[in-house]
């Protein structure tokens, strides 16, 4: 049995083991990754904060959209970036545990948050009327501090009852950090740690739920007039290209690491585990950015027009 109040419990992480060549090559590439995904990301939120016509509630929530991709990135980029230039594939306890809360909480909130913008295009196509006296400031404020306190809850209950548990072994067989792959190791009875993924997995359901059912009732009423396709068009296809592939990225990695015990796929576990962690982060500002026409045209105003003035002068 291993003690996890232990400094010199060590993980090792066995991800990386078939990627012995090459690295200084993944390296340079995951590096420009990470970059362009904080720039995008960054230059995007501060286009928000800075343009007074962006202070609408769809943008706030998409804002904290990006924030929460710069935090998912961050706790997945700079430890494999290091792993990449070390021949020793290990993460201390208490960093794996770090990073598994931040992942974790990465995942809750991206989901929530999907939630809340299904729920305020709800309102604004089908509800037009009663938007701007249904969507108050108070309102977005209050939505924004559910966004996170509720994954921050849900998190930390995670975090408690892992933390909780005498581990058995270090061999972690992913990329990162991963709570389940964690549990997995415990030396004792992980039922109530299994009844709480189960919890999670319900209500990850429900929010989905919650989004199909909404966006049936945004399409059809969308369907009723050339104006509505066009808003559908400009307002949802962005929210429902994101939200495709957050969701299929999640569920996949919910049900293999969860309740698919053949280790015969762990490359392809890798693969979509990085993806999860690698493509919304970096996508989600580029298709909001592109498809969204009024975001598009003050980030081209804010940046291009004065690097143009910056170059003339």
């Amino acid at each position: 049995m291993m003690e996890n109040s232990s400094e010199e419990f060590m993980f090792v992480l066995h991800g990386l083991n078939d990627t012995i060549t090459n690295r200084h090559i993944y390296f340079a590439f995951g590096l420009l990754l990470y970059i362009l995904t904080l720039s995008v990301n960054l230059m995007l939120i501060i286009t928000i904060i800075l343009d007074k016509t962006l202070h609408k509630p769809m943008y706030l929530f998409i804002c904290s959209l990006f924030v929460n991709g710069i935090c998912g990135a961050s706790a997945f980029y700079p430890k494999i970036l290091a792993d990449l230039l070390s021949d020793s594939l290990v993460i201390p306890y208490t960093v794996c545990l770090i990073q598994t809360c931040v992942i974790f909480c990465y995942a809750l909130c991206e989901l929530t948050c999907l939630t809340v913008m299904a729920y305020d295009r709800y309102l604004a196509i089908c509800k037009p009327l009663e938007y701007l006296y249904i969507m108050t400031y108070q309102k977005v404020v209050k939505l924004l501090a559910f966004c996170w306190l509720f994954s921050l809850l849900q998190t930390t209950i995670g975090a408690v009852l892992t933390a909780r548990l005498p581990l058995c072994g270090n061999d972690i067989d992913m990329l990162y950090c991963s709570n389940w792959e964690v549990v997995k190791l415990s030396c004792k009875d992980v039922t109530m740690m299994d009844v709480y993924g189960n919890i999670l997995t319900l209500s990850t359901v429900a929010q989905i739920t919650f989004i199909i059912i909404s966006y049936i009732y945004i399409i059809r009423t969308s369907l009723k007039s050339k104006t509505g396709r066009v808003k559908f068009i400009q307002t949802c296809l962005p929210h429902v290209m994101t939200l495709t592939n957050f969701i299929v990225s999640l569920l996949f990695d919910i049900t293999y690491s969860r309740y698919v015990k053949n280790q015969a796929q762990q490359a392809l576990h890798n693969i979509l585990g990085m993806e999860f962690l690698v493509v919304p982060p970096l996508l989600n500002p580029i298709i909001y950015g592109m498809k969204l026409t009024q975001m598009r045209q003050q980030f081209v105003k804010m940046y291009f027009n004065k690097y143009k003035t910056v170059r003339m002068g």
